[in-house]
């Protein structure tokens, strides 16, 4: 059975971190003493749950756990160094820590090793997340204990709820546009002057219109869409914006 480490100290352990093709050690102490520190351990780098939905989200709502007075966010897996940096570079991960555990030896002093040889993975973490302050662990979010690997509670927007229920999630923008559009510009322009971060999706000729028209039902660049919403072009977007 996984038990909560709620009220405890976080083991003391040395990362070994390969940083700038050289050798570095990191350790709990510079990790969190001092810091309120919200960690998520995961199965794997590369793992299908871990690369599409736990790290991204993380990434993606980091800013927001730092208005909440979180320093930092660490990503823990039993991994060496190397595979953590390339699992980095190929994610958006540029808001968060990774945490190479190669040894295992911070997820057994979390009591979190498990057995995944049915898997050919040897010892991994169980997957949690946990809220760490001064070194001291606050809470912890522990998958349950069942077949697999199950995903309900370490997510991020979980731990924010718990850190600020009230919080604003970053909005999710998305620009789809085609190359010389004077409309995408201006589109994009405003978006930036209202304070957006969006995403830019470039279509050519050649699948713009079937694109287009699949997505939102009109055949011309640009098309915004904000947390899911259709809001259309230039026109359509500043009406919105001026509401």
């Amino acid at each position: 059975m996984l038990q909560s480490r709620e009220g405890q100290r976080v083991p003391n352990v040395a990362f070994r971190i390969r940083q700038d093709n050289e050798w570095k050690t990191v350790t709990t102490g510079e990790l969190f003493n001092g810091k309120t520190v919200v960690v998520f351990s995961l199965p794997g780098a590369f793992t299908p749950t871990c690369s599409s939905t736990h790290l991204p989200r993380y990434n993606e709502l980091a800013p927001a756990f730092a208005k909440q007075g979180v320093d930092e966010i660490l990503c823990v897996s039993v991994n060496d160094t190397f595979v953590m940096n390339e699992w980095a570079k190929d994610q958006e991960s540029q808001h968060i820590t990774m945490i190479p555990d190669g040894n295992g030896e911070f997820t057994e002093g979390m009591g979190m090793l498990v057995d995944k040889a049915d898997l050919g993975f040897g010892k991994r973490s169980w997957r949690y997340s946990m809220l760490v302050r001064d070194g001291v662990v606050e809470k912890m979010f522990i998958e349950p204990d069942e077949p697999g690997d199950p995903f309900k509670v370490s997510d991020a927007d979980t731990m924010l709820n718990h850190i600020a229920p009230d919080a604003k999630r970053p909005d999710q923008v998305v620009v789809f546009s085609k190359v010389g559009c004077s409309f995408c510009a201006k589109a994009k322009q405003q978006l930036s002057d209202a304070g957006y971060e969006y995403i830019e999706v470039p279509l050519d000729n050649k699948v713009r219109g079937k694109v287009l028209g699949a997505v939102s039902g009109e055949m011309t660049a640009p098309q915004v869409f904000i947390n899911g919403r259709l809001i259309g072009g230039a026109a359509a977007l500043e009406q919105y914006l001026g509401q």
